[in-house]
């Protein structure tokens, strides 16, 4: 599991470096097919495990569709809202990529 969590992060800490996302996490303009093919895996996973289609992931919601996400929803929900959203968890994943 480790495993899968740094090559995610690192994946996505490339994806994100440099360029600003909005809270839709919009691709960046001249992407590779492969940088795209990335985030949009990532987007549609986020939207497949937010049933209420909120743009909010609840702990729950994490559980059944992100189960990563899950396991570090209390490092993620750094507002300690109840909820994360698809740029915070970019945020997380940046942040630990950076540690390795």
């Amino acid at each position: 599991m480790r495993k899968t969590v740094a090559i995610l992060a690192a994946c996505v800490a490339w994806i994100t470096s440099g360029a600003a996302f909005a809270q839709t996490a919009t691709q960046p303009m001249g992407a590779s097919p492969r940088v795209e093919r990335a985030l949009g895996q990532l987007q549609t996973r986020f939207s497949s495990a937010n049933t209420t289609h909120d743009g909010k992931l609840t702990r729950e919601q994490a559980s059944t569709g992100m189960p990563m996400v899950a396991k570090h929803f209390d490092e993620i929900d750094t507002q300690k809202n109840g909820y994360v959203t698809l740029p915070q968890i970019e945020a997380f994943m940046r942040e630990h990529a950076a540690q390795r």
